[in-house]
């Protein structure tokens, strides 16, 4: 019914973490994003910005054609709008929940992304870039934690699309990890959501579709990554 591009990355990490939770059935489709895959026409041609996750709906909810949707966020909210699960369906309820992906669009997922770049990937250590991403994810840590000291998860009382999205980016880099010990609702958030099944299952691909994953990175797949194209 589904096909997910997809490459194990924290943002691919956010579709699979809900389509095993909604148990629908769906096809990988890789995207190897360090052999240059996300420029291939075909790909391009659903989604644009040459970044994957992407998803092709076969069965879409109005029954017509197959329907295409590029960026991580918006296949979160298509997904849930089309089974009616993991978004409240309450106003309320639901403002709360898309403020926080829309938080974690906006802002975890960048400014850890760039984190990670600048500590993990960069060619050179740039101490001015390295302290202000470090410090700037470090004070997202801090809000989430605070919201979590309210709340059990990001949305409010149940676990949605909100913590689905932000939770691949919290611990995303082995050699950068969160400080638990400063951030407790940060943990006990994170360890509930690890401790899903779904979550298991959705990581697994990750070895399954990546067997390299972890390995360094090749001067070809530094091209492909971090180059202009």
């Amino acid at each position: 019914m589904i096909d997910l591009y997809y490459w194990p990355t924290p943002n691919g990490h956010k579709v699979t973490l809900l389509l095993e939770e909604l148990g629908l059935p769906y096809r990988i489709v890789p995207v190897n994003i360090g052999n240059g895959d996300q420029f291939k026409p075909e790909f391009l041609a659903i989604s644009p910005n040459n970044k994957m996750p992407a998803l092709v709906d076969h069965q879409p909810a109005d029954g017509g054609a197959p329907q295409s949707v590029f960026e991580s966020g918006a296949i979160l909210l298509y997904l849930a709008e089309k089974t009616g699960r993991f978004l409240p369906t309450d106003a309320r309820g639901r403002v709360a929940v898309l403020e926080w992906l829309f938080w974690q669009m906006a802002g975890l997922g960048p400014m850890s992304g760039q984190m990670g770049h600048f500590n993990v990937y960069a060619p050179e250590q740039i101490p001015y870039a390295i302290e202000r991403y470090n410090s700037e994810v470090r004070r997202l840590h801090g809000v989430m934690d605070k919201r979590l000291a309210q709340s059990a998860y990001l949305g409010g009382d149940n676990y949605s699309i909100a913590d689905m999205a932000s939770y691949p980016w919290v611990g995303a880099y082995d050699k950068l990890p969160v400080d638990f010990d400063a951030f407790p609702h940060l943990k006990r958030w994170h360890d509930a959501i690890a401790a899903r099944p779904a979550t298991a299952r959705a990581y697994a691909l990750r070895t399954q579709v990546n067997p390299d994953a972890g390995k360094p990175l090749s001067a070809e797949e530094r091209k492909h990554l971090f180059g202009q194209r």
